[in-house]
């Protein structure tokens, strides 16, 4: 299966399985999910090159769908912790993603302006945005606060995801002002001793400036004992990035596992974004397999597709 087959999937996905819609009791449409069926579809990206993509692209008059309904999907660079920066531009390329956020694996928070604004080039130059940089762990010290922030201003990105000191709320809303970049406060679940669930998160910000907000982590929400779903439908006003995974477990061990193989209502959550028109960056991100994470985050592509594809067959 080449990729032009692929995308042409997406864009006539009620044409090709038009029996998914009216599934049975016997085989739910969360089951053809779990079972591989898009996940399977998704793994196929590794078998094409980039310049294929291109080439067939190039050659088909028919404008393409987007398989993301407006949802600007891209990739965690925590995920290709392992990976160069040339690497990981391959990686997003052959995964046909086009937004990053960008962890100091591979834009040091240390850096120069001008090893920002190369790194920063190489990355649009390739076609891939990025939207974010972090996770950035900030303590209460406007010094430490002050150097994320002009590396996110260097950068040119909108918004950092960060874990910062409970207590420097009042320096955050200072830094956001004068430097009109957003903040996304990361929940890591029940170990977090900060900031456990989104609704921490919210709690803490509401007297502060809306430049302040929230990364949802819907693996590490769910740990917390938190729908993910439900918190984004109500954090949608501060919601400013989000980590998109499934994971094995809700329990405290629980960990990543490609999308459709664990517990987490992923459609649910996609969802969710839809309704309230989300407008940042979905980012996936997969912490396991760290020295050749490129098929996990391509199955867990292809499942995301897959049930966005589904939802506009069956309007569920």
């Amino acid at each position: 299966m080449c990729l032009f087959f692929l995308n042409s999937f997406f864009q006539d996905f009620a044409v090709i399985f038009p029996q998914i819609s009216s599934m049975s009791n016997s085989f739910s449409r969360r089951q053809a999910l779990k079972s591989g069926l898009f996940a399977a579809i998704g793994t196929t990206i590794l078998k094409n090159s980039h310049a294929e993509i291109q080439n067939q692209d190039s050659n088909n008059d028919m404008p393409r769908r987007d398989p993301w309904l407006g949802l600007k999907a891209g990739v965690a660079s925590y995920t290709f912790r392992k990976f160069s920066v040339e690497n990981t531009i391959k990686a997003l390329q052959q995964l046909d993603l086009h937004y990053i956020s960008i962890k100091d694996f591979h834009l040091s928070l240390n850096s120069t302006t001008e090893e920002r604004s190369a790194i920063i080039g190489k990355f649009i130059e390739a076609g891939i945005t990025p939207l974010s940089c972090g996770n950035i762990t900030m303590e209460n010290d406007e010094a430490n606060i002050r150097k994320a922030f002009q590396y996110a201003k260097d950068c040119k990105l909108p918004t950092i995801v960060c874990s910062p000191h409970p207590d420097s709320m009042p320096l955050l809303d200072k830094m956001v002002k004068e430097f009109d970049i957003k903040l996304a406060i990361h929940n890591h679940g029940p170990e977090d001793k900060r900031f456990p669930s989104p609704y921490d998160v919210w709690n803490a910000v509401q007297k502060y400036d809306l430049r302040i907000g929230l990364c949802i982590d819907v693996g590490h929400t769910a740990r917390a004992k938190v729908d993910p779903a439900e918190a984004i439908l109500k954090c949608r006003s501060r919601l400013y990035d989000l980590h998109f995974k499934d994971i094995n477990s809700t329990e405290p061990n629980g960990n990543t596992i490609q999308a459709g193989r664990g517990v987490l209502d992923l459609p649910a959550i996609l969802r969710a974004l839809l309704t309230i028109k989300y407008p940042h960056l979905l980012s996936i991100e997969y912490e396991g397999s760290e020295d050749n994470p490129l098929p996990a985050v391509a199955e867990t592509t292809g499942y995301a597709k897959g049930a966005l594809a589904l939802m506009t067959v069956t309007g569920k």
